[in-house]
């Protein structure tokens, strides 16, 4: 089947509104090729401009949230780390025209108290120059982690517990969920992971409650329109009854 052909296939079927992706295996992709991982990173990267653009053109879906970076990468080697916040600032820096033209907005998602102040004022830039946009809601988590964001709630919810905000029958399900860092996104339909590993690795913990998950061994950088495509087409053949029964 051709790209346009599975495109028109998935196109005729209800399409998620929010997609969400775990991007996993660039280090395991430049190793079977002798390569250096930065290789991998540099080659990752390029799968994500090229994803970014395809779902922005083709208005697959209004929300897109790329996971590139959690609060454990830290425990990686401090050049890698440096090499992956020069990549993503170079990415922005590069590709905000292109972004801002085709009507993505750029919002990031995460603690930046440890970022380096060069890429937060690239980010910055970023989001302003783009917060008119509406085609693609482009969410980049950097620093970021489910723990730290369930935990970031509930100390939001501290605070205005004592400052008398909140009161204790106020903190419902739906108060609780106004708090997390994640509020201004709908919740993830489909959490997309490459590379093989069957797990979250703390991404989206909360904001997963109903999500329908999606493993493939394909490896970050070789996952490619045709991938995405054949992704949502197993998603579209999944029933959601969110804990109700259907008859």
């Amino acid at each position: 089947m051709s790209l346009s052909d599975l495109l028109e296939e998935v196109r005729a079927r209800p399409l998620p509104r929010h997609v969400a992706l775990i991007m996993d295996g660039n280090g395991r992709w430049a190793k079977a090729r002798g390569l250096p991982r930065t290789e991998g990173h540099r080659q990752g990267a390029l799968a994500a401009e090229r994803l970014i653009r395809f779902v922005g053109n083709e208005k697959l879906f209004p929300y897109l949230t790329l996971f590139a970076f959690s609060t454990e990468n830290w425990n990686r080697p401090r050049e890698e780390v440096e090499f992956l916040f020069r990549l993503l600032e170079r990415f922005i820096r590069e590709k905000l025209r292109e972004l801002s033209e085709a009507g993505v907005r750029l919002s990031v998602l995460g603690d930046m108290a440890t970022i380096p102040r060069s890429l937060k004022r690239s980010l910055s830039e970023a989001i302003e120059a783009t917060k008119g946009n509406d085609t693609l809601h482009l969410t980049v988590a950097l620093n970021f982690g489910g723990r730290w964001a369930v935990l970031e709630a509930a100390r939001r919810a501290v605070a205005r517990a004592q400052a008398g905000e909140l009161s204790p029958e106020a903190l419902t399900e739906g108060a609780f969920r106004a708090l997390l860092p994640t509020a201004e996104l709908p919740d993830p339909d489909l959490i997309i992971r490459t590379g093989g590993h069957m797990r979250l690795s703390n991404f989206f913990l909360w904001e997963a409650a109903y999500a329908e998950l999606y493993f493939t061994p394909t490896l970050w950088p070789d996952f490619d329109e045709e991938a995405l495509l054949l992704a949502l087409r197993e998603f579209q053949g999944r029933t959601r009854n969110f804990g109700r029964v259907i008859t």
